[in-house]
């Protein structure tokens, strides 16, 4: 009998939202009906508003016109930003919504009339209708809460439960279109896992086929070979664990605890892929207090105090007399700026690294939603999050702002750590001559093999840490130390230490970095050498404003001989710890 022919669209080559058609042995892809591009990147018209034209909104996946039976009689529609506005016609007056009257002609005796939603009451991400001579107040679509505490409904991961991720504003399953056909999909920590199903073996993101026959044999079938369980696992007798210091389901990921700031809560950061408060490892001045903000320890002098709270916080002195300055004394410039005075006159720039203009000069971004998706937010940095984050033979994707590990084809092990080569193995013999178990490399890279007998003993190389195959150095950057060490030559270290400073002056760390300042009483360079003030000032004023106690796009204003912090316009905020505008990219 001919053998059977194959179907080229078994499985679909296709990928999601995406149909196959037979046409004489050759596979034909196209989008399945309501779906735009071309296979496999088949997908909606639109999710979200913003992927259509600012006249339209999407509307079951489709860019309609919002106005569409939207507003109230006598009321006409017009689109702002993929919202509709209704307003009430030329002599007619009410809520728009609902109904527009007729305007009533004046009255003899005027009549105050006052608009109790003018000024709106009811704060941001609200709308305000007037009942009467009250106004009631009711967050806008889409936005949770209570006026006037109207907010998104998340804006990292952290925000939403774990099963989730942010997705524009919102807490929704990131499954739907990450994995591949014959995949199944699992949410771990915010992110999107897939797996092929039993019987399918491939790379479960992009394509997963069907398991070739295994030829029986009448030796007894070794349960860890082909091994069952995820990367980052280990297996004993068919039964899958996860390694020391990952967690997860065995059979499908084993991963650290985080990896990323972003994997933590706000008020803790990520330090050798744990969650842990940062404050316990960052060294401020003795009378200084400690406050995590979007997972960064901040270091402040608590109020009646003056100085810099990584080395002194000293009593505000009151002055009996106040002397005018000029210039940038107080600085006008605002946070993340420089002051620079030419001909008594205060010159402003950005610091370096900083975007915009004095006095709104901002980091490149504060947390993730302020990058491409694929980049992540370190340092106020958007960076590429794959850099140093898999082990030896894997290979990173990023999806969402989070890098993914996974092993190099036929390669098998932690993808974190270290991928090692699919050994075929065999089922031994009496006949067999004697063969090197160390010869096959078992204990992975950074680690030495010795001959026990007919077994072998790994153990990791010098100035390496972990148990074998998975030896690694203590770091490979600085951010897996704690914040006042730095990563030198793979090892944790207090950079002060090597004399970076100058002669009379200090040194202290700050994320990682030494800064050095002079001592008091001394001028100079302090990475050169600090030399005493000539003409000590006997009365030095008090500048509430200098230092800024502000976070950024704050402005700091003195009033009664104290600092006043306030958001800059067009700001939000808390100006104590950071204020930003309402969006800066359609994610927002």
């Amino acid at each position: 009998t001919a053998p059977e022919p194959s179907n080229p669209c078994r499985p679909s080559p296709c990928g999601p939202n995406s149909q196959c058609k037979d046409n004489n042995g050759v596979s034909i892809c196209s989008c399945l009906p309501g779906f735009v591009g071309n296979a496999p990147a088949c997908r909606p018209e639109c999710v979200v508003s913003s992927e259509c034209s600012f006249d339209k909104a999407c509307v079951n996946q489709k860019c309609v016109n919002p106005c569409s039976n939207i507003c109230g009689s006598n009321a006409d529609c017009r689109v702002n930003n993929h919202s509709p506005i209704c307003t009430c016609r030329n002599g007619y007056t009410g809520n728009p919504f609902t109904i527009c009257s007729p305007i009533p002609p004046p009255q003899d005796t005027p009549v105050s009339v006052s608009n109790p939603c003018y000024p709106n009451p009811c704060g941001q991400f609200s709308q305000c209708q007037a009942i009467g001579d009250y106004p009631q107040c009711s967050c806008l679509p889409n936005y949770y809460g209570s006026p006037p505490n109207c907010h998104h409904e998340c804006v990292l991961n952290s925000d939403c439960p774990s099963n989730k991720a942010c997705i524009r504003n919102h807490c929704v399953d990131p499954c739907p279109g990450s994995c591949a056909i014959n995949a199944r999909c699992s949410v771990y920590n915010h992110i999107p896992v897939c797996t092929c199903f039993e019987g399918y073996i491939g790379d479960a993101f992009s394509n997963c086929y069907p398991e070739p026959p295994q030829i029986e044999q009448d030796t007894p079938r070794d349960k860890c070979y082909p091994s069952p369980c995820a990367n980052g696992a280990e297996c004993n007798d068919g039964v899958c664990t996860c390694l020391p210091g990952l967690q997860g389901d065995p059979y499908t990921l084993c991963r650290p605890e985080c990896v990323l700031n972003s994997d933590c809560s706000r008020d803790k950061a990520c330090i050798r892929n744990k969650c842990v408060n940062p404050c316990e490892s960052t060294r401020c001045a003795p009378n200084a207090v400690c406050n995590v903000y979007n997972h960064l320890p901040m270091c402040t002098c608590p109020s009646g105090t003056e100085g810099d709270a990584f080395i002194q916080c000293r009593p505000i002195v009151q002055q009996t007399s106040v002397e005018e300055y000029h210039g940038c004394r107080p600085s006008p410039c605002g946070s993340y700026s420089q002051c620079r005075e030419i001909n008594g006159q205060a010159v402003c720039s950005c610091l370096p690294g900083y975007f915009g203009s004095p006095p709104t000069c901002r980091p490149e971004c504060v947390g993730n939603s302020d990058c491409p998706s694929n980049e992540a937010c370190q340092n106020q940095k958007c960076i590429n999050p794959c850099l140093g984050a898999c082990g030896l033979n894997a290979e990173c994707r990023v999806v969402n702002h989070n890098p993914i590990c996974t092993c190099l084809p036929r390669y098998t092990g932690s993808a974190l750590v270290s991928c090692h080569p699919i050994v075929e193995q065999t089922p031994p013999s009496v006949e067999e001559d004697y063969v090197n178990p160390c010869l096959s490399s078992p204990c992975g890279p950074n680690a030495e093999c010795r001959v026990n007998g007919n077994s072998y003993t790994c153990n990791c190389l010098p100035d390496f840490i972990g148990q074998a195959p998975n030896c690694r150095p203590e770091c490979v950057t600085s951010s897996e130390c704690a914040n006042h060490l730095a990563c030198v030559n793979r090892h944790c270290k207090d950079p002060c230490a090597n004399g970076v400073c100058g002669q009379n002056a200090e040194c202290h760390v700050v994320s990682h970095t030494p800064i050095c300042e002079c001592f008091r009483g001394y001028v100079g360079d302090p990475f050169v050498q600090c030399a005493i003030k000539e003409t000590p000032i006997e009365h030095e004023p008090v500048e509430p404003c200098v230092p800024n106690p502000c976070a950024a796009n704050a402005v700091c204003r003195e009033q009664n001989g104290a600092g006043s912090c306030q958001c800059l316009p067009e700001y939000y905020g808390n100006p104590y710890e950071g204020c930003r505008p309402e969006c800066t990219l359609n994610t927002d």
